[in-house]
């Protein structure tokens, strides 16, 4: 099954993926209908009434996929090669940051981006959580995995560097693309991997795997319920394969009016322009 999150002349709404477009369910947004019991019921009954309400693919406008999520986590080194690349050793524990909600952004947005001079790319995996979960086990995890969707944590590497914290380098406001759909768990088998792509102007710039993560989804969601509690809409991003800008000799960094694409094999394809924009210029909030 394939969820999204429309905009609408009302806001949003959550919707599932029908041949030739998208039925609105009754929820707001995918972040939304997960926290609801039964919520498969919901899509259940919307299938029910027929298709008469699909809105078609070509007059849809897509947001995050869970525009709202109360805890957006995560992982900045978890491919081995992309460790390598960056000078460090592989970890024992995850590397763990946190982004806002206010960071994400559609899947076909337009990326303004305010102020910074070197914007990077990381092509990323990212788990949605389905059901609550404090202190689980990696088989207790795996089974609160809603399912998958795309990401990009564009990355303001001048900010990021400022300081050992990562934080201001990672968290500007709609700079992070998440989409096109979730693809719910129950469409692949156990432990799935998948083939994580980044494109900048259609130039291949990252390949990975994630079956060569150091901490597989499950594990990721176990190790972090150690320590909050994760909810139906938490995001959880696994980390970035080889191949980012600040790891090439020289380096390289986004140009204004590059389109950044972000593909993963079975869950879809996130296409951004970039919009630089100086400081003390006014960004416009998606295209």
């Amino acid at each position: 099954m394939k969820l999204a999150t429309l905009r609408t002349a009302e806001g949003t709404t959550a919707a599932v993926v029908v041949d030739g477009g998208y039925l609105p369910v009754d929820a707001p947004d995918i972040g939304a209908l997960l926290a609801v019991d039964g919520w498969r019921e919901n899509i259940a009954a919307a299938l029910a009434h027929g298709l008469t309400d699909a809105i078609p693919a070509d007059r849809a406008e897509l947001a995050a996929v869970v525009p709202h999520p109360a805890k957006v986590i995560c992982c900045g080194l978890n491919y081995a090669d992309h460790i390598l690349e960056m000078g460090r050793e592989l970890p024992e524990y995850p590397t763990l940051f946190a982004k806002f909600a206010d960071s994400l952004t559609g899947p076909r947005d337009t990326l303004a981006l305010r102020g910074s001079e070197k914007v990077d790319w990381e092509a990323e995996l990212a788990v949605v959580v389905g059901r609550e979960i404090s202190h689980a086990d990696e088989a207790e995890a795996a089974g609160a995995i809603a399912g998958y969707t795309v990401a990009n944590d564009v990355s303001m590497r001048d900010w990021q560097h400022r300081t050992l914290q990562w934080l201001q380098g990672k968290a500007f406001d709609a700079s992070t693309p998440l989409g096109p759909v979730l693809v719910t768990a129950d469409e692949f088998g156990e432990d799935p991997s998948f083939t994580v792509r980044g494109y900048v102007n259609d130039e291949l710039v990252q390949t990975g795997d994630t079956a060569t993560l150091v901490f597989g989804p499950a594990r990721l969601l176990s190790y972090i319920s150690g320590f909050t509690t994760l909810r139906p809409g938490d995001i959880i991003l696994t980390g970035t394969p080889g191949g980012v800008g600040a790891g090439m000799s020289p380096q390289r960094f986004l140009a204004d009016g590059d389109v950044l694409t972000t593909d993963i094999q079975g869950l879809g394809r996130l296409q951004n322009t970039v919009s630089l924009i100086p400081a003390g210029a006014t960004a416009t909030a998606h295209a």
